[in-house]
Order: C-alpha cells, then sequence, then structure tokens
C-alpha cells in the first residue's frame, strides 16, 4: 500500500468509527444560513444570525426550562475525569446532560500522566476534531433546545492536548520580558484549540508570586504585577485572535497562602487590602480592560474571611462593574464546595450553592458528576432557596459568551482535515524554540567561561539528577507525548564532531531517603550517596570542565508541592562540595520552578545557568546555550531570597522594607541576621555588554490627565550580538499613603550587533503614576515623580525627574 494510499484508508476508517451512532433526526436540523437548534420548524430570534446577542439570548432564556437553566451553570470533565464515554452513546439520553451543559473539560485529550484518559481519538488532530463535531453534534440534536456546550481545556504552556505544540513553563515564559513572543506564543495556543475543536483555553495564570516556597511559582509569570499584567494581555490576546475564549486564572488573591503552603492546608492569603489591589488585583484589572477575556476563573481561598468564589465584592462589584468583564466565572475545582467544607461560611452544600450563584459564580467545576451538584440545586430551587432572577442572571453570562464565540453560528470545526496541518508546525516548533531560548537566565559567569571554548575543553564531565531527567518538561497543564531530548543527550550531541569527550555519573539524587524531613534534621551520607558521589568525582578529576545539572524535579514543585526550605534539596550541595574539590572549572546549571537560595553555589562556582523547567527541546537549548550558539537573553521575573527566614522579599518593595539593621547609634546592636537579594528582579547576564545614555523626556512638567514620552539610547559595546531588556522604573517621591519604593512601569526587548545603537521610548500613561489614596480611591496625586532605566531593578544608571500639577 503505498503511503498516501495509507492515509486515506486511515481518514475513512476514522470517519467510520466516529459515526457508530446515529444523530437521525424527523426534521432537518442544518440549514444553509442557520442551524434549528429546537427542531421546531422554523427561524427563533436565538437560531437567527442577524439579530443582536442581546436579543437571540433573551429569547433562548424565554423557552429555558428550570432544569436546562441549572445545568449551564455546571462542568462535565472529560473522558477519563469523570466522563465514562469517549463518544455519545444511546445511554446519554438518558443522562443529567440531556438538558445540556455549560461546559465540558479537557475532551479526549489524552493527559500526560493519567492513563485512565489515554485515547485513540486525540490523534491524529484531524481526528479528535471529527469527535469533538460528534460530541458537540449529540448537544445540538439530542437535547431540546439544542445549546452548544464549550469545550475548555487548559493551555498555560502549550495547549493541554496529545502532541501540540509544548512551550516551557509560565515562569520561563515570564523570563523572556517579550511581549511579541508571549503574543505569537499565545496565538499558537489559541489556533491549536481551534482547530482541535477546542473552545475556551484556560490561561493565562495571572497570580502574582510573592513566596517562592509556593508549590505553583513555576505556573505564574513572576512577582511583579506590572510584568505579569504586560505578559497576560498578549496571552489573551494571542488566544482570543483566533475566536477562542481566555480564561483568566485564578481570580484573586491566591498566590500568597500564609506560609507558603499548599495542598490541604488553607490558602488564605494575609494581604492589607491596598496591597491586595496594587498588586495582586493588578494584572486581572489592566488584563481585563485591555485584552477583554472571556472567561474568569475563581479561586479557592477566601480574602478577610468571605470566599472569593462566592464575594460579591470580588466577583461582581469588582470584576463587572469595576473592570467591565463580560464572560463567564468559572469556579476552580472544588471552589464551591470549599465554602462549605473548608470555609464553614455556608451551613451545608446547597447553602454553598446559593452563596456562590447569587454572589456571581457562573459555573460549577469539580471532579464527579453534574448530577451530584445538580440534584441539590434543583432541591434549592424547588424549595424557594435561590431567587430565580439570580439564576437567569447567571445563565444569561454564559450563554452571551457562548454566542459571542459563535457556537450558534458555526459550533462544529468546518474542515477537520486541516486540523493536521495547522497544528504543532514546523513554524510553531521554530517559536517554541525562541521562547525556550529566551527564558533562560545567566546568574553568573566568572572570567568568561561561558560560552564554553571546544578548544580548551576537551574532556567534560556532565553530572547530576536533573541531566537525564524529562518529566519537568511536561506537566498536567501542558502538552504531552512529545519528544523530549534530555540535557545530557544534548550536550553529547552538541559535541560530536567536534573532537570532545563528554561522560557522564549521575553523582546525586535528587532528594534523600529521609527528604523533606532532611532539609530540617541533617543525616549523614548513606553508603550508596558515597559511592556515587565517589564515581562522579573521579570522573571530574579526568576532566577539564565539569556541567552541573541540579534541581528541582516536577515532584517537588507544582501544585500541592510547597516547600519548607529554599536550598537544593537532598544531598546536591554536599555532592558539589565534592566536585569542587577537584578544582576542576564547574558549571551550574540549574532546572527548578521556583527561586532557591543557592548562596554557596553563587560564592563558589564560576558560572550559574538558571533554566527553569524548559519544554521537551530542553537539551539542545541548554547546549548550543552553554556552547555559545546564541546569546542568552533572560532576565529574572522574581527576586532570589538569600534565606528563607527573609521571606516576604520581592519586587516592588515598601521603603526601608528591606534595610539592614543599624551599627551604631542607641539601638546599634544590628548584623544579627542577612539581608539583601541574591539576585535582584530583572537581572540577567549576557555574553556581550550594553550601555544606557542620552535619557530624555518630552516634558518635565505635565498634569494628572497628561501622558509623557521617555527616550534612552541603548548600544551594544561588546564584540557578540545579543538582546538586552530596557527597563523602567518610576518612584512617586512624596505621597498622602506609603508607596513602593520605585516599581516597574515600562520594558522593552532589543536586539543589538556589537556596536550597534538604538533608540528606546516609552510612553509614561496617568495609570502609571496612580495610587489608591487614603479614600480608597485611584487617583494621580500632584509632586514629584522619578524615573530609573537600566537592565534590572538593581542597575539603573540613568535617573530623572518630572512634575505632577494640579489641574
Amino acid at each position: 500500500m503505498m503511503p498516501n494510499q495509507s492515509k486515506r484508508f486511515l481518514f475513512v476508517a476514522t470517519f467510520s468509527v466516529l459515526h457508530f451512532y446515529s444523530f437521525a433526526q424527523d426534521k432537518p436540523v442544518y440549514h444553509k444560513d442557520w442551524i434549528d437548534f429546537n427542531k421546531n420548524g422554523k427561524k427563533d430570534i436565538y437560531e437567527d444570525p442577524k439579530q443582536s446577542v442581546v436579543s437571540r439570548v433573551e429569547d433562548l432564556l424565554s423557552q429555558m426550562t428550570t432544569q436546562e437553566k441549572a445545568n449551564q451553570t455546571v462542568t462535565l470533565y472529560g473522558y477519563g475525569r469523570v466522563l465514562k464515554d469517549e463518544q455519545p452513546t444511546a445511554a446519554w439520553d438518558n443522562e443529567i446532560w440531556k438538558h445540556g451543559l455549560a461546559n465540558i473539560d479537557e475532551m479526549l485529550n489524552s493527559l500526560a500522566y493519567n492513563k485512565s484518559a489515554k485515547s485513540s481519538f486525540s490523534y491524529p488532530f484531524s481526528r479528535h476534531a471529527v469527535a469533538l463535531n460528534n460530541v458537540q453534534k449529540w448537544f445540538i440534536e439530542h437535547t431540546r433546545l439544542g445549546i452548544p456546550v464549550d469545550f475548555t481545556n487548559e493551555g498555560i504552556h502549550g495547549l493541554n492536548h496529545d502532541r501540540a505544540t509544548p512551550l516551557p513553563a509560565p515562569i520561563n515564559i515570564g523570563s523572556t520580558w517579550n511581549t511579541k513572543l508571549v503574543r505569537g506564543a499565545g496565538e499558537i495556543v489559541g489556533r491549536e484549540a481551534k482547530y482541535l475543536g477546542y473552545t475556551n483555553v484556560y490561561a493565562p495564570i495571572l497570580d502574582v508570586s510573592r513566596d517562592p516556597r509556593w508549590g505553583r511559582v513555576v505556573e505564574t509569570y513572576g512577582e511583579n504585577p506590572f510584568h505579569i499584567a504586560e505578559m497576560g494581555k498578549q496571552a489573551v490576546l494571542g488566544i482570543q485572535q483566533n475566536g477562542v475564549a481566555s480564561t483568566l486564572k485564578h481570580y484573586a488573591v491566591y498566590s500568597v497562602p500564609k506560609g507558603g503552603r499548599d495542598g490541604n492546608a488553607r490558602t488564605d492569603p494575609h494581604v492589607g487590602f491596598r496591597e491586595m489591589h496594587e498588586l495582586h488585583l493588578y494584572p486581572f484589572k489592566r488584563v481585563v480592560k485591555e485584552a477583554k477575556p472571556m472567561g474568569i476563573m475563581s479561586s479557592y481561598n477566601d480574602y478577610d474571611g468571605v470566599p472569593v468564589s462566592s464575594s460579591k465584592y470580588f466577583l461582581q462589584d469588582l470584576l463587572r462593574k469595576d473592570y467591565g468583564f463580560e464572560g463567564y466565572i468559572v469556579s476552580d475545582s472544588e471552589a464551591l464546595e470549599f465554602i462549605n467544607s473548608k470555609h464553614h461560611v455556608a451551613v451545608d452544600y446547597k447553602d454553598a450553592i446559593r452563596q456562590a450563584l447569587a454572589g456571581g459564580l457562573n459555573v460549577r467545576t469539580n471532579f464527579d458528576p453534574p448530577s451530584t451538584y445538580l440534584t441539590p440545586l434543583m432541591e434549592l430551587i424547588n424549595e424557594g432557596g435561590l431567587d430565580m432572577n439570580v439564576l437567569d442572571q447567571r445563565v444569561r453570562e454564559v450563554l452571551t459568551v457562548k454566542f459571542k464565540l459563535g457556537l450558534f453560528d458555526h459550533p462544529l470545526v468546518d474542515n477537520t482535515t486541516l486540523a493536521d496541518k495547522k497544528i504543532h508546525t514546523q513554524a510553531d516548533e521554530d517559536i517554541s524554540l525562541q521562547v525556550n531560548r529566551e527564558s533562560i537566565v545567566l546568574l553568573k559567569n566568572e572570567q568568561q567561561l561561558l560560552p564554553i571554548d571546544v578548544n580548551k575543553y576537551k574532556r567534560i564531565l556532565v553530572t547530576g539528577p536533573m541531566a537525564e531527567a524529562t518529566n519537568y518538561t511536561t506537566s498536567r497543564y501542558g502538552p504531552s507525548n512529545n519528544p523530549i531530548t534530555t540535557i545530557k543527550d544534548g550536550i553529547i550531541e552538541y559535541a560530536k564532531g567536534k573532537a570532545v569527550q563528554v561522560n557522564y555519573s549521575k553523582g546525586v539524587d535528587v532528594v534523600d531517603k529521609n527528604w523533606p524531613e532532611s532539609e530540617i534534621i541533617p543525616t549523614d551520607l548513606s553508603k550508596e550517596e558515597i559511592e556515587s558521589m565517589t564515581e562522579g568525582v573521579r570522573l571530574g578529576n579526568e576532566s577539564d570542565l565539569i556541567i552541573a545539572v541540579m534541581g528541582e524535579s516536577e515532584r517537588e514543585v507544582g501544585e500541592s508541592r510547597s516547600r519548607s526550605d529554599l536550598n537544593l534539596p537532598g544531598k546536591q550541595r554536599d555532592y558539589l562540595m565534592k566536585l569542587k574539590e577537584t578544582g576542576k572549572p564547574i558549571v551550574l546549571v540549574l532546572v527548578n520552578g521556583r527561586p532557591l537560595s543557592v548562596n554557596w553555589e553563587n560564592k563558589y562556582l564560576p558560572a550559574i545557568v538558571e533554566t527553569w523547567f524548559l519544554s521537551g527541546q530542553s537539551g539542545h537549548v541548554v547546549a548550543d546555550m552553554l556552547f555559545g550558539e546564541y546569546n542568552p537573553s533572560g532576565k529574572l521575573p522574581i527576586s532570589f531570597p538569600k534565606s528563607v527566614g527573609q521571606i516576604e522579599m520581592n519586587f516592588p518593595t515598601k521603603p526601608a522594607a528591606q534595610a539592614g539593621q543599624p551599627g551604631v547609634g542607641p539601638n546599634g546592636w544590628g548584623n544579627s541576621r542577612v539581608v539583601g537579594f541574591l539576585y535582584p528582579f530583572g537581572y540577567g547576564l549576557s555574553y556581550t555588554d550594553f550601555q544606557f545614555s542620552n535619557l530624555r523626556l518630552n516634558k518635565k512638567q505635565i498634569r494628572p490627565t497628561d501622558s509623557l514620552t521617555v527616550t534612552v539610547d541603548v548600544q551594544n559595546i561588546g564584540k557578540r550580538k545579543g538582546a538586552e531588556v530596557v527597563q523602567l522604573y518610576i518612584k512617586d517621591v512624596v505621597s498622602s499613603v506609603t508607596t513602593y519604593e520605585m516599581d516597574l512601569r515600562g520594558f522593552e526587548k532589543i536586539e543589538l550587533n556589537p556596536g550597534e545603537k538604538k533608540s528606546v521610548q516609552f510612553s509614561i500613561l496617568p495609570a502609571h503614576l496612580e495610587l489608591l489614596d487614603q479614600y480608597n480611591k485611584w487617583t494621580v496625586e500632584p509632586g514629584k515623580f522619578e524615573i530609573f532605566i537600566g537592565n534590572s531593578s538593581a542597575n539603573l544608571p540613568l535617573k530623572d525627574s518630572f512634575d505632577v500639577t494640579k489641574e
């Protein structure tokens, strides 16, 4: 059989399998320019594409039964999570979803680490598009009103689907500081969702990471609200330009649980009101107003005793009235249940449902059948415990999104065969490669050890527990089943043909057998650990250079994986100390999902590279960077503390919040604690050098409603082509309430050839200068503002100022 004949046979076989369940109707449903969703033989207002969205929603709402309305407030997790069937069966006519559903989540995506979710319908991509069409057709043809479902899926670092284009972790994406690249990455996620049949992507995450012990730091863009807002805005625009919804996570104040705890612990934030608005709500406010996402996911936590998922203040007053949100709000899984089971502010589950819907939540999500929610909801309604106007409004908001997405005009993937051509293309892989490359941060490079000179270092030892690791490149929130090149293999492949010998020895495990207890009670090295380290040291002595790949695996980082310490886990530092005794230069390559307090390593090792959690291309990306095939340009989107005892230690910070202790004076008995950042926000080295000059402002005095233009010249004064992130910070010198010492208010990544100079221009808008005053009003106060420009929050060589006058 010829290859093209084989493909044709596969398509025919696929088509046949997907049509094992008949959708025959007595009356025609599909017409040339409309669909008869309610099968009544006439074009109702909600079926007419020429009518306004508002009119169509109201017409449909008027035809719905109470049960049908209730069903538009619940999620069904897809095959392998809750749903048992890959495709519709005759039994579906008797299931609760015969009355419809709000959405189906992660349908047929073949989760990487969930064997029960593996499906033959996830790939080829066209097969999946046909399969989702089949499910959608069931809802159109077998429910009374034919309301289509919203097919949701995760997508924070690539679409959460079998063999979709992989991207590195969000903390990597944040490290690129490249908004154009983030827009392109978002476009990939949205396009792949569209062609596969998904209509709503749960991304990006806009949580502000202020405690590195928290397990989900890896899933965020970092710690600074302005930086997160700029990156998140582009991700939303990229996703939604494909006609699918972007759902922001996790609203709100979710990322600062007390003590950095996660998992079964309560995620209660201890955050002041003003700090909440200026830090944690800022990215959501900006992105909702400027990018118009169609979805929001409400978080597990409470704020000041009120669960967010039932809070009228958060879900209606702020989100809808202030920010202008017009989409629908889905709960994080089990967030609604926590109103009763964890927060204990509801007497029972029905009361929790009532509070959530009244507060503004639209759709409940949990890992159990929809009936476990719909049964008590219907009881609540029949008992008169829920105002029907509330239910109507929640359903109205869900239906509005479905109409805006075009689900009532084009509910199916039109040309399913295009999926095989439009998903995970070579161009997509190239963009992914660039995101990976630009996310690597060079933290230290003493005496220009990097890039590695292959003429000088002929024998290289690759060692460390993360050199052969693979699982960190894939999470349950991203693509799966893509090829993976380990860092060890990437270096070995690069060395081929360059007369460089590469040896490998693991040397040490990520954690020891007593971990995490060993983080507070040190233990001696075991016999097995000594033997493994001895072998590594032997090979190190025989080498010219050592590349030590250390850090954390996916078992120490991620959801429900918070830590109590920030040092390298296990016995990794012990091993590094032994390697140092060889006297050979050591390049430390960090693979980790949170800032680590690598103080000893920073003091004694000549070169340190932060790679975070790269995607499957990690081996080639790291090797190319180490040997100088490209110039690293990543910047830290989050500060590195020297010790857990300094937490919280972030940027921005309030005046003197991180100051040292007095050595003289009446209280001059300080110097009892470590102070200062190990690596500051915005920091990252390059293989070349840049110079900033000629800072100029187009005005020195503005009114509160005026804008200001700031221009600076940047020159590459080194010998290699490279990219620099030009960073602008603003300080409000005197204000009515305490503000931050300074904060990021602009950044741009530019690439320069050796000797090349470019001018970079920033626009300072009134919104960049506003604060939440003592009356809780956003305002731009008159006074002096200082501007700083440089390449990190700690290296700002240029300074100027301007005045804001009274109106």
